[in-house]
């Protein structure tokens, strides 16, 4: 066992991770994201989705820097925060880690609480640890409202409460999970992404561990979600997971009436 300056307490060959990070044109946050990544002593998957020139060159910039704890990936054309999401978690288990953190490179997500994180997931391995958000005054209170819509398909589409907020993209994945679902089911690359891994990982037996953590708006005030076609993309994927749902339904029942009656 090991201690490492994040505070985990980790045995190497079991619990080994690593931070991903997404970026599209985020060059003025995502510095401060990364310094705070490696200040955990984690290493660091940057993926650039087609960033702007000024961006590229902030991302080299960074992983020239730091050669031995930063790996910069590419794409020649933008995928979107999934598609990136998923190159580096691909490279992250080619790579041997067990676990990958997730993080916005626009720095609306408190990395105080990467310790946090991180001890959950070495407590919890096999576990989805995903963030809870806790607003300030900078969000828009539209967002709020369209995120809490999108909370109860979820629970409608689980048939339970376990998921308390499925668009958060700070949390941390258990690899070998993760790898196993996009191996046999092509997941949604864009907004949609977040919400679809997490309601397929609970399908597939993941338990989720609901972290509160204060999250505000981007920090550069850059936002990519785009109001009309990302919500058109949630929108279809609610209702394709809905009939999902319906054939899991016995399953999922099962899976909440078993633990009680075990307990009776």
């Amino acid at each position: 066992m090991q201690l490492t300056e994040s505070g985990v307490t980790s045995n190497a060959n079991k619990f080994k991770p690593c931070a991903v990070i997404p970026v599209y044109n985020h060059e003025h946050a995502i510095g401060a994201v990364v310094a705070a990544v490696l200040a955990r002593d984690l290493p660091c998957v940057l993926v650039d989705d087609a960033s702007s020139a000024s961006c590229a060159a902030v991302l080299d910039a960074l992983a020239a820097a730091e050669p031995g704890r930063i790996i910069l990936l590419r794409h020649a054309v933008n995928r979107g925060k999934g598609g990136a999401v998923l190159t580096g978690v691909q490279h992250a288990a080619d790579a041997g880690f067990s676990h990958a953190l997730q993080i916005d490179a626009d720095g609306q997500h408190c990395t105080d609480d990467i310790p946090r994180f991180l001890q959950q997931a070495a407590a919890r391995p096999q576990s989805l640890i995903a963030g809870c958000p806790q607003y300030d005054d900078s969000v828009p209170s539209l967002r709020l409202y369209a995120r809490y819509l999108t909370h109860v398909w979820v629970w409608i589409n689980t048939l339970s409460l376990d998921i308390k907020d499925s668009m958060c993209g700070f949390r941390v994945y258990p690899l070998p999970s993760l790898i196993r679902l996009v191996q046999r089911k092509k997941l949604g690359e864009r907004m949609n992404f977040d919400i679809e891994v997490l309601v397929r990982l609970y399908w597939d037996g993941v338990s989720i561990v609901n972290l509160p953590t204060r999250v505000a708006y981007p920090t550069d005030g850059i936002s990519h979600f785009r109001a009309g076609p990302d919500n058109l993309l949630i929108s279809r994927l609610h209702a394709t997971l809905f009939f999902g749902m319906l054939w899991r339904a016995p399953r999922l029942l099962a899976r909440r009436l078993l633990p009680r009656r075990g307990a009776a």
